[in-house]
């Protein structure tokens, strides 16, 4: 076991585990940072979908050996204490969650492409969130909830 020095929403985590444990589970299992969830494991779902220096990263693939001392990680808890981040907001309006599973991935996705593009067409928004998937099928309202969002300007 090896110690880990980890940025997380903000905070410092000191964590004891192997350098070969996903990232998913130390945020989950060490840490008790269940928004982020486990969906396939091997990166196709986008289900644990975080941010690491604010770009999306798949957490089930991301040993914590690897990690860089001095990343910043952010998960669906650090977007905003009291889950009233803009797009968390704008998913509400849009009604785009059903059975929510996915929706931490979703949003934490969306966020990345109003970051780095705060006006996308919906092109560009069909194409940056083509690796997160929906078992509901609520595509149509995502993209209605992202475009809300960049509408308002909600996201910079």
């Amino acid at each position: 076991m090896e110690k880990f020095t980890l940025a997380i929403n903000g905070e410092t985590f000191e964590v004891e585990t192997a350098a070969d444990t996903s990232l998913l589970w130390v945020l989950r299992e060490h840490l008790g940072l269940t928004g982020t969830k486990y969906g396939c494991g091997i990166a196709q779902c986008g289900a644990c979908t975080i941010h690491i220096d604010k770009k999306p990263m798949k957490a089930c693939m991301l040993k914590v050996g690897t990690l860089a001392n001095g990343q910043k990680i952010t998960t669906i808890e650090g977007l905003s204490e009291n889950g009233d981040h803009p797009v968390q907001e704008a998913w509400i309006e849009a009604q785009a969650p059903q059975c929510g599973y996915c929706q931490s991935g979703q949003i934490m996705q969306a966020v990345a492409l109003l970051e780095e593009e705060p006006a996308p067409s919906r092109e560009k928004i069909k194409s940056y969130m083509n690796g997160v998937l929906c078992r509901c099928g609520t595509y149509l309202r995502i993209i209605k909830a992202i475009e809300l969002a960049a509408a308002k300007n909600l996201v910079n």
